[in-house]
């Protein structure tokens, strides 16, 4: 039988991290995903501009969320930030712009398995 090694808390943690930071600062703030810009306009009675104001926003979370996982400071409340915030975003892209997002089973599964990474890295850090 193999034996595996947990990775270490802060090794989940930088991971985690760097999937915030990749879709806030990469894919929002500097717009290199404009596949997401077009689904925010998707929302009701948001206009370009409104929804590039709100995209931008969302971006500044997932940037600070990104850091505030780093941090480990209060990291049940980070967990629980980063959930809603996920699931928030994936209900509105379903509900509605389902016909632009390209693999909706797909954003689900790799959205859930993100979470369970966030999931337990919170947990384990709130057991210390």
């Amino acid at each position: 039988m193999l034996a595996l090694i947990l990775p270490s808390l802060l090794w989940m943690r930088v991971s985690i991290a760097a999937v915030w930071l990749y879709e806030g600062l990469w894919c929002k703030v500097m717009g290199m995903m404009p596949s997401q810009l077009a689904i925010v306009t998707e929302l009701p009675g948001f206009s370009r501009e409104r929804a590039m104001v709100l995209w931008k926003g969302v971006g500044a979370v997932e940037i600070f969320l990104g850091l505030w996982v780093l941090t480990g400071v209060h990291p049940g409340w980070c967990t629980l930030g980063e959930v809603m915030l996920l699931a928030v975003m994936n209900t509105n892209a379903l509900l509605w712009a389902r016909h632009l997002v390209f693999d909706p089973v797909g954003m689900v599964l790799k959205n859930a398995a993100f979470l369970m990474l966030v999931w337990v890295c919170g947990a384990m850090a709130v057991r210390r």
